[in-house]
């Protein structure tokens, strides 16, 4: 019975007893000049980047956005292949809407009046031919125009290629129409964004601004950065790109909008960041396929029926609208969790400090063995 009286106080003082621990000064300058700069580095680096620079106390949230374009302008082109023709953003903006991006049609290759009939081929050495024996009938290659009839025609006075039954005449990506004054179209971005934990929204069109601001106002960094309304020509010049250059060929380019936002100060600072950015690869070595195009065909049906179409092969450049950002507000939680991760720190160096002390005479050892073991119950003389 005795046996088991003792387990059980021996388990309650080790369950219940309280420790606590004893300080020790070493009379060291240069211990004590490494402790307090390593005390400070620690409240330096909890102060400045942790609070400062993280904002560490704060709870955050990742923005939730939409956007719509809408693109303005208008070109006049007149080619030696096409007639005059007025285009306006009925044609040079596909398609009309698209989800945070817009295409604006900026060079391209018009095959006007194609039936479905017979023509040569485009020479290629799978197309040239010397006679019929050369050609298959039927056969159709994926990279080519159409299916081979098993003819072998006259391309030119000096090549002879398969023919094959497709939308003639074919496309000839030589002669090129180019849109020049696509670099002065505009275009108003409206962009909503939310912070759904904060219940925060916000818009990048700004309450101050009305319908006549925005019939006159044109972005600006220096004396309009919160205009919503963009020329073409200085978004591409932002992102480090000529223009006519890149109207050429296409690309891609995006328009970066940025809402990281403090809510801890005055909600009306939170406002949009614009930045522009080229997006495809331009190298300028190894320049394959470079640029941006698609083809589109526009078909009529003429006074005796028969199907045509206009092919365009369009170049251009979309512009990818994209948005970020994170907002932060004061919480007690996480200031509750970097203020303990604080402390633990600065008890970790005064741990650290005590072990890496000075070495102590054997008298000193004794006095501080006979300090740990020290019984509070015991009788001061």
């Amino acid at each position: 019975m005795s046996k088991s009286a003792g387990c059980c106080k021996r388990f309650l003082h080790y369950a219940f007893d309280y420790e606590t621990p004893k300080t020790l000064v070493i009379p060291s300058l240069g211990v004590g000049f490494v402790f307090r700069f390593t005390q400070f580095l620690v409240v330096m680096y909890v102060v400045g980047y942790v609070c400062v620079v993280q904002k560490a106390y704060q709870d955050t949230d990742t923005v939730i956005s939409t956007v719509t374009t809408k693109v303005k302008g208008f070109a006049f082109t007149n080619t030696s292949d096409t007639e005059p023709r007025f285009w306006d953003v009925a044609d040079y903006i596909i398609p009309p809407q698209s989800d945070h991006s817009f295409f604006v049609l900026t060079n391209m290759v018009v095959t006007p009046k194609q039936v479905q009939s017979h023509c040569p081929e485009l020479p290629s050495p799978s197309t040239t031919c010397v006679d019929d024996c050369n050609c298959v009938e039927g056969r159709s290659d994926p990279r080519g125009n159409g299916i081979q009839t098993g003819l072998c025609e006259n391309y030119s006075t000096t090549a002879r290629t398969c023919e094959v039954l497709s939308w003639c005449p074919l496309e000839i990506d030589t002669k090129h129409a180019l849109l020049v004054a696509a670099e002065n179209f505009t275009v108003l971005i409206k962009n909503s964004i939310t912070y759904p934990k904060f219940n925060f929204h916000r818009r990048n069109i700004l309450p101050h601004v009305n319908s006549s601001y925005l019939k006159r106002c044109e972005f600006s960094r220096l004396t309009d950065p919160h205009c919503p309304i963009f020329r073409l020509k200085h978004i591409v010049s932002e992102a480090g790109e000529d223009f006519q250059d890149m109207a050429v060929k296409g690309g891609v380019l995006g328009i970066l909008i940025d809402w990281s936002c403090d809510l801890d100060w005055w909600a009306g600072e939170c406002l949009p960041k614009y930045s522009f950015r080229r997006l495809d690869n331009k190298h300028p070595v190894n320049n394959v396929a470079p640029g941006y195009n698609f083809r589109f065909a526009k078909y009529y049906k003429a006074a005796d029926g028969e199907e045509t179409r206009t092919l365009i092969k369009a170049y251009g450049i979309r512009f990818d609208v994209i948005v970020f950002g994170t907002a932060g507000r004061f919480s007690i939680v996480p200031t509750i969790v970097n203020l303990g991760a604080a402390l633990s720190f600065l008890s970790l160096v005064r741990r650290e400090m005590c072990q890496w002390g000075p070495p102590m005479e054997p008298s000193s050892r004794n006095n501080i063995f006979l300090q740990r073991n020290w019984n509070p119950h015991e009788t001061r003389r």
